[in-house]
């Protein structure tokens, strides 16, 4: 059958494709400007939407062509958010470091992004209503499983054989090591009178390094107190 087109020759997919490419387009540029409203609210304002399509400078009408409803809209904002969040904290767990070191990084990284966005801090861990997984969830996830892999490394450094149950135990544990910190930090920027930032990250840093350092030595490894990008080319030689 042959294309289906119109006076200038289009045909019907290639007007579909235009009218997506302008969806996606026109998404962005409404996600954009929930973005900077929500920078411009204190946390736990209610933000309508009338602010946010005026910011897009469209009507309501246009910005619920793009979206289903409100919860449509504030989901594809949690994943913007989030995805913003992943680019400040994923590059904070490069292997260039001691543990402790890459430790103090990442806290360091995530308590500057909140103090920053504390609005935005707020919105991304709200519950939103229909199924699938959370944004701030799917986020959590990359960066517990990167810190899984560096844990990984280590415990295959030095040839130790962790238990069946270990194994299973490892990936709940670090999660909670990474909901310690999300909860500490909203805890502490709630506070009428809270200590300093950079005291906070020290403590967070301090607490997680001795869990992990303790959990390790309870099991016969010696975390090494040098740069893990060198523990891994030590790992890549022995290969």
């Amino acid at each position: 059958m042959a294309d289906e087109r119109n006076d200038t020759g289009e045909s019907g997919d290639g007007r579909r494709l235009r009218w997506l490419a302008h969806n996606q387009a026109r998404r962005r540029v409404i996600i954009d400007a929930a973005v900077r409203v929500l920078e411009r609210a204190a946390p736990g304002d209610d933000v309508q939407v009338q602010l946010i399509a005026e910011e897009a400078g469209l009507a309501r009408t246009v910005l619920y062509r793009h979206f289903h409803d409100r919860v449509d809209l504030d989901l594809a904002v949690q994943k913007r958010i989030c995805k913003d969040l992943g680019a400040v904290l994923l590059p904070a767990l490069s292997y260039d470091g001691e543990p402790v070191v890459i430790i103090r990084r990442i806290v360091d990284a995530f308590v500057r992004w909140a103090t920053a966005h504390p609005t935005l801090f707020w919105f991304i861990e709200l519950e939103l209503p229909g199924p699938g997984p959370h944004p701030l969830a799917e986020s959590i996830e990359q960066v517990g499983e990167q810190i899984e892999t560096i844990m990984n490394s280590v415990v295959q450094y030095y040839g130790v054989e962790l238990s069946a149950d270990d194994r299973a135990g490892l990936d709940p544990w670090v999660f909670g090591l990474i909901g310690q910190v999300f909860s500490s930090v909203r805890r502490w920027s709630g506070l009428d009178v809270a200590p300093a930032a950079e005291h906070l990250v020290s403590m967070l840093a301090q607490s997680i390094w001795l869990q992990i350092n303790g959990m390790a030595a309870s099991r016969g490894i010696d975390v090494p107190d040098v740069p893990l990008i060198e523990l891994l080319s030590v790992m890549e030689q022995a290969d």
